[in-house]
């Protein structure tokens, strides 16, 4: 393979997507992992039940990523929806990795939200299509600055919370996850050669809603930055 070389690219390339981090620097991201019904009581209200099986995984492009502020409504939607999240920002990898502590893979964690064009996401159930055009949307991965591991405390006894409008919408402690941090980590190594600069959003709890122009949504979590955007 030719090495590359500044002037070998026909077209400008991309940046690198990158997350500040609270205290300072920037996260490089590779790569957006997502997990889909990791709280019982969001299974539920979705119309689903929690059975013995894996974590359901689904990807987003890493230039989806929006660090809050003020954001376009996203096109080709009547129904968009908020999934505030916890993120996991890892700093090493692997594949088939053993059950056990995935701490010394973690840089750290940040309060997200899953952005979702649900009417899109609901046809695409009904037809067995794929759920890219629901879930990959333009801004659809909303972060928090990265606060590293070593200053986050205990997050097991952290809760979660988002509001609309400052009213609250989703309130959880992420004890509630179906599929621990460390579990979900072990799944996905199984599936894809996890590697440094990759996130995963862990998934949603129940109260997940509509949000139109607007409307300001913030999603904090106990020992994080929060993340706040408005909808234009």
């Amino acid at each position: 393979m030719t090495p590359e070389t500044a002037d070998s690219f026909v077209i400008a390339p991309p940046r690198t997507p990158s997350i500040a981090v609270a205290g300072g620097g920037r996260f490089p991201v590779r790569r957006i992992f997502c997990v889909g019904k990791n709280y019982l009581d969001h299974v539920r209200e979705m119309g689903g039940d929690q059975k013995d099986t894996p974590p359901v995984f689904f990807m987003k492009p890493a230039d989806a990523l929006c660090e809050g502020g003020v954001m376009p409504y996203p096109p080709g939607t009547d129904d968009l929806h908020f999934e505030g999240e916890l993120v996991v920002a890892l700093k090493s990898g692997g594949t088939k990795l053993a059950a056990g502590d995935k701490t010394n893979l973690i840089y750290g964690y940040a309060a997200g939200c899953d952005l979702t064009r649900r009417d899109l996401q609901k046809a695409a159930k009904a037809s067995g299509s794929p759920w890219d055009a629901a879930k990959a949307l333009d801004h659809g991965a909303v972060i928090g600055p990265i606060t590293p591991a070593d200053r986050c405390g205990d997050l097991n006894e952290a809760a979660l919370r988002l509001t609309v409008n400052g009213e609250v919408r989703q309130s959880a402690g992420l004890s509630q996850m179906i599929w621990s941090v460390g579990e979900i980590i072990d799944n996905l190594s199984c599936l894809f050669e996890l590697k440094p600069g990759d996130l995963i959003y862990t998934g949603t709890p129940a109260g997940v809603g509509q949000i139109i122009a607007g409307d300001a949504v913030r999603v904090e979590i106990d020992g994080l930055a929060p993340v706040a955007f408005e909808l234009a």
